[in-house]
């Protein structure tokens, strides 16, 4: 490819169907090429660790490209977190569901392109709760069990999935995700002193709200700078030009241990894709 032989390219983002991410994204970084990639950064932890090793083997900047992460209410929410306003995380609970016509073919669908809500829904239901259970707990906690359904599709991948995982410590997280239905998808991190919700539509979310025992909720509202998509692309362009090759506020440990659960979880309702026989 041309694009790997030149030098005047500051970045790639990789916004490909999920099972071409780890091709594509290893080739850019042999090349030298900054990557944000879409998430999720790879179809299964082996990829993923492939490519985490690969951008910091050669210095290469690398980042899962999850807008959520970046989003002025996810601030806010991050704020309560660390202050401790609702204490340890004890359980975290969320939805994300639409309906999709099926249709083999598309990237929702097709095993070949890694298809299925897992992957491209629920690393969403996945990582925000990485995320905020690094933040109230001190570090996310090892993951001792997963209970988890599938609805299989006409093509075997999920078009819902159902899913418990229990922690170390006790703390759980529940989800669902599909493209069977129409949920509140909402967020709800449910701490020992209370309880923080994003009420809807929680991975673009723009609103928060923290209620501390039976007291009084507390509401902010945080829009969108422009459409949402700019805080990883700001932060991606800052990392890229003080020569970082990784984000400090979306490391690559934190995707891998998404990944690790994604993985867990697909094991556990027996769901492989043909590249993984």
């Amino acid at each position: 490819m041309e694009l790997l032989r030149t030098r005047d390219v500051d970045g790639v983002y990789i916004a490909t169907p999920h099972a071409f991410h780890a091709e594509e994204a290893v080739r850019c970084l042999r090349a030298g090429l900054p990557v944000l990639c879409e998430k999720p950064l790879a179809a299964n932890l082996a990829q993923a660790r492939m490519l985490a090793e690969t951008s910091r083997t050669l210095g290469v900047f690398l980042m899962e490209a999850l807008w959520t992460r970046f989003l002025p209410a996810y601030e806010t929410v991050g704020e309560w977190l660390s202050a401790g306003r609702i204490g340890p995380l004890r359980a975290i609970q969320s939805s994300f569901c639409f309906n999709v016509p099926f249709d083999a073919s598309t990237r929702h669908f097709d095993p070949h392109q890694a298809g299925g809500a897992l992957l491209d829904i629920g690393v969403y239901n996945l990582a925000t709760a990485q995320w905020a259970l690094t933040l109230a707990n001190g570090a996310a906690p090892r993951l001792d069990e997963v209970v988890a359904e599938m609805k299989p599709a006409a093509s075997g991948v999920d078009a819902a999935m159902t899913a418990t995982l229990r922690f170390v410590g006790d703390v759980h997280l529940q989800f669902r995700c599909g493209f069977d239905a129409v949920a509140d998808n909402a967020l709800r991190l449910i701490g020992e002193r209370g309880v923080i919700t994003v009420p809807e539509h929680f991975w673009e979310g723009t609103a928060a709200t923290l209620r501390i025992g039976d007291g009084p909720v507390e509401r902010v509202e945080r829009p969108f700078a422009i459409n949402g998509f700019e805080g990883e692309i700001l932060e991606a362009m800052a990392c890229i030009r003080a020569g970082r090759h990784e984000s400090a506020r979306m490391p690559l440990d934190d995707t891998l241990a998404v990944t690790e659960w994604s993985d867990a979880i697909r094991r556990h309702v027996g769901l492989r894709y043909p590249f993984e026989q």
